[in-house]
């Protein structure tokens, strides 16, 4: 099915998240210990002078530490807390009392982008965040694989799987990896009493851990900003009482992600949702017709009957044939030329979407193009001109822009 362009298969989608009411989040931040520490921080603080790094002088680094019972490990994060979250005002004559925050949230947003910042430290000289080089590396997949797994997971599962990601992602040799089996656990305990100090995690049985409610939220909004698909539960409940249509206009449109898609098949019978996106794929343009198309590939063998019934559609039928082949039903056999339909049609969807295409986005059908590209001037379909005359303007590979501006000349001339 076409629509691979529209559903970004590079965007990693996570299941929807119940969220706390505001108030309760803010209540649970303020208790968090990392903020209560970074606010004595900062009332022991009070004016004094500063490095020409913005950091405490030494001399008083460690009486902080000493009169605060801080950990020494920790000081860092704590100040950098402070300033960020202006209880603390660096100038020109040194620190003094900051104005504060006003959000709550907002500030807890920063405080965690504070936090994971740090396990870059590890690029210089410094100890990072949690002191272990392979862990700070991999934290981030930590936190989305426990953000995806609501109920908790056991820290052993967690060392097992940094292992895994550490031996695939970077390649570890075997004595490095000997190394990690021996020190990785004791390093991911004493990450995971970090992470629980800053308001991150807490237990959930006796060797496993989860997210705190104000976690979820903070490891939810990074998601988003990386661009993954990450939605509250209400969000996809009002996105799964929208029609069919309603749905793939909101995907279109960027209003609404695969997890409603998803959602949306879980409220509907299977034969009647694929019927409803038949119906708008039969009618609509390349790009709606891409979207139904990537919906009903999640659906299984009950949705066959209506699948069957879009055989007799002129501009379905060819999708309704290999969905049905893939699940070893009978269907029609596709020839050269139907393939070259599909090719105009996947690649039609860009000229619906209202951004300029991208070089890379003309790239979605990779080393088959160029072959494909003399049959599709002849595909009866009514893109077919635009679509060459898109590839002649903007491929990124010369021969098949030459190709397509070729085929384009001959189509026209038709």
């Amino acid at each position: 099915m076409p629509g691979s362009a529209i559903l970004d298969s590079d965007v990693l989608t996570f299941p929807p998240v119940e969220l706390a009411l505001d108030d309760e989040l803010a209540a649970q931040v303020r208790s968090v210990p990392l903020v209560h520490d970074a606010a004595r921080l900062a009332a022991w603080t009070g004016t004094r002078p500063v490095g020409d790094d913005h950091n405490l002088l030494p001399a008083d680094a460690a009486a902080a530490v000493a009169e605060l019972g801080l950990k020494a490990e920790r000081l860092r994060l704590l100040w950098i807390v402070a300033v960020n979250g202006r209880l603390i005002e660096i100038t020109a004559e040194g620190a003094r009392p900051g104005p504060g925050f006003r959000d709550t949230m907002e500030f807890w947003d920063g405080v965690v982008m504070d936090v994971l910042d740090r396990t870059d430290e590890h690029r210089t000289d410094e100890q990072g965040l949690t002191g272990s080089a392979v862990v700070d590396e991999h934290l981030t997949e930590i936190l989305a694989t426990m953000y995806s797994v609501r109920e908790g997971m056991s820290v052993p599962l967690l060392t097992t799987g940094i292992l895994q990601a550490h031996e695939v992602g970077c390649e570890a040799g075997l004595h490095e990896l000997r190394r990690l089996r021996l020190v990785l656990p004791a390093e991911l305990l004493a990450a995971m009493e970090l992470l629980a100090y800053c308001g991150l995690i807490e237990p959930a049985g006796s060797d496993s851990v989860r997210l705190t409610a104000i976690g979820v939220w903070a490891v939810r909004r990074d998601l988003l900003r990386e661009g993954h698909d990450a939605p509250s539960l209400s969000e996809v409940e009002g996105l799964a009482m929208l029609t069919a249509g309603e749905l793939i206009d909101a995907l279109i449109a960027g209003k609404a992600s695969a997890s409603a898609a998803s959602l949306w098949l879980e409220r509907r019978a299977p034969e009647e949702a694929a019927r409803d996106l038949i119906k708008i794929a039969a009618t609509g343009n390349a790009a709606q017709r891409g979207t139904a198309g990537t919906i009903l590939e999640e659906l299984g063998p009950e949705a066959s009957p209506a699948v069957r019934e879009a055989l007799d559609e002129p501009l379905m039928w060819r999708y309704a044939a290999a969905w049905l082949g893939v699940r070893d039903f009978d269907a029609p056999a596709l020839g050269e030329t139907d393939g070259a339909w599909v090719a105009v049609d996947t690649l039609a969807a860009l000229l619906y979407l209202g951004a300029p295409a991208k070089g890379a986005d003309l790239d979605v059908l990779g080393d088959d193009l160029l072959s494909l590209v003399p049959a599709m001037g002849g595909a009866d379909h009514p893109d077919a001109l635009a679509v060459l005359e898109l590839l002649g303007r903007h491929h990124p590979d010369v021969v098949v822009a030459k190709a397509a501006r070729k085929t384009a000349m001959k189509t026209r001339s038709r």
